[in-house]
Order: structure tokens, then sequence, then C-alpha cells
């Protein structure tokens, strides 16, 4: 179940902040890739920063869209590159 629920929190992830970066979807299977990243990249950052959001279902979620759409601005500079 964990699984499950790791792939759908990455998809709704992935799919935030491709709208929220402007351009930026990967399709489905890209979209749960990036929020996947992202939520590792937020899980390494945020803390970092000393900065805690939400918990739980919504918590993780806003985590990792934050960290899909620090992923998607990196990937959209090194495009431009």
């Amino acid at each position: 179940m964990g699984i499950i629920a790791a792939l759908i929190i990455g998809a709704i992830a992935g799919w935030l902040a491709g709208k929220i970066v402007h351009g930026a979807g990967f399709g489905l299977i890209g979209n749960i890739v990036v929020g996947i990243i992202g939520a590792l990249v937020a899980g390494w950052i945020l803390p970092q920063l000393g900065v805690g959001l939400a918990t739980g279902t919504f918590g993780s979620i806003l985590d990792a869209t934050i960290g899909a759409v620090i992923v998607l601005v990196i990937l959209s500079l090194i495009k431009r590159a």
C-alpha cells in the first residue's frame, strides 16, 4: 500500500508542479517520476532550511510539490543552456 500511495502522491505533486511551472509537464509517468524525485529533494532541503510544513497526506503532497517545482526549474534551466 505504501508504494501505491507514493505513486499517487508523486503523480499529484508532479501534475501540480507542471501546472505551476508552465510548459514543464512530462505526462503521467514523467509527472510521477518528477513528483517522487521532488519528494526526495524536499525531504532533504526543507529540514535543512528549518521549514516544517503540514503533516499527513496533504503535507506529503505539499512537500513533494515544492520539491518537484525545484526539480522542474532546474531542468528548465539546464534545457536552456
